[in-house]
């Protein structure tokens, strides 16, 4: 590719502090070169509803699926909500999806980060995301994974990360994924 990899990041939390926007920030600023990245707001979109599935749908359903549907890869960054996605992150998969046989997300990879202030750094959300992206067939990276644990003690009082060693283990989880996106798409 002559030109970056142009990915979506999706951040599962709406919250203005949430700790994983922070994270999709940091992840932002340690990819690689090869990838430019942009966090595409998902909380303004309605809930899916069928019947609103018309010839003229909500025009935030529209604007949300070109954007993805023009992106090389997408980035999922999510807190766990009662072992599950969070509904915004749900709705963005089902809004993408529709109408059936015209899915944004075929065959455009990703991968996902979880991240909460709990000690199995939102394991749950991170594996029920991975079986929706199975159905809709997004190859999603396997290696390394990113389930990151009290992600409350990660950054600093200005929100960046505060150690060294997160900050290597997330610049290679970036390089492994622009890695990925490249093998995927060629």
């Amino acid at each position: 590719m002559d030109r970056p990899m142009n990915v979506c990041v999706l951040v599962g939390s709406l919250r203005k502090a949430s700790l994983n926007r922070m994270l999709a920030n940091a992840l932002i600023s340690l990819a690689p070169p090869s990838m430019k990245l942009d966090i595409v707001e998902i909380g303004q979109l309605p809930l899916y509803n069928e019947d609103l599935e018309t010839t003229a749908p909500p025009a935030p359903w529209t604007a949300f699926r070109q954007r993805i549907r023009a992106a090389d890869a997408v980035l999922f960054v999510t807190p766990e909500y009662n072992r599950s996605v969070p509904a915004v992150l749900k709705n963005v998969l089902d809004v993408g999806s529709r109408p059936y046989g015209s899915s944004v997300w075929d065959c455009k990879p990703g991968a996902i980060v979880s991240g909460s202030p709990g000690a199995i750094g939102a394991f749950g959300a991170n594996h029920h995301l991975r079986q929706s992206l199975v159905f809709l067939n997004v190859p999603t990276m396997q290696q390394p994974e990113a389930y990151l644990g009290h992600a409350d003690k990660l950054f600093d009082e200005e929100g960046k990360l505060a150690s060294d060693g997160i900050r290597k283990f997330l610049r290679e989880f970036m390089q492994a994924f622009a890695n990925w996106v490249h093998t995927t798409r060629s």
